[in-house]
């Protein structure tokens, strides 16, 4: 009984966590102070879908900030606990390093957020940013390290039709 309840739970949070979609992109400026404001269409998914609170922290591959709203943030911390060990000395490391370089982000009543400077500074932002949807998350860059595309065009095409044709194989 208590199986189907934890699935029935673990349902409703996905599908809470599953209807905020971050998509495109949009550059802003930061002020002096590090303040920017969170791109009009982000704010409004996060308000549909009901989230107030956000969490940011550095990418853990690139050299980019990512904001989560709070129940994807909490929905990665669990799934990181559930595959680390609190009892082995190297995974709580891990686990340690992701959690303690996570910070609580507010919007303000203009709909800024403040990007910390030792944030800034790990990234290599200076005022020029770029946010990026990344479906339940959103990256902010500095827009110079974004101007050219991540991959070639060419090789994107390629590289997707072979991850499409790979994943559709699998499925039949």
């Amino acid at each position: 009984m208590w199986g189907i309840v934890y699935l029935y739970t673990r349902k409703l949070i996905l599908s809470k966590v599953n209807k905020i979609q971050f998509i495109g992109s949009s550059d802003a400026k930061a002020d002096s102070k590090g303040r920017v404001f969170l791109p009009a269409n982000f704010r409004h998914a996060m308000q549909n879908a009901g989230e107030e609170s956000m969490v940011m922290r550095k990418d853990v591959f690139q050299d980019c900030l990512v904001i989560y709203p709070e129940t994807i943030w909490k929905e990665q911390l669990a799934t990181l606990r559930t595959k680390l060990s609190r009892w082995n000395r190297h995974e709580q490391q891990i686990f340690r390093q992701f959690a303690a370089d996570a910070e609580i982000l507010t919007a303000d009543t203009n709909g800024r957020i403040l990007l910390p400077r030792r944030y800034r500074e790990l990234v290599g932002i200076n005022m020029d940013v770029r946010f990026i949807g990344m479906d339940d998350t959103i990256e902010i860059w500095a827009r110079e390290k974004v101007e050219v595309p991540f991959i070639a065009p060419e090789e994107f095409g390629t590289k997707l039709e072979e991850l499409m044709e790979t994943n559709q194989e699998n499925t039949l």
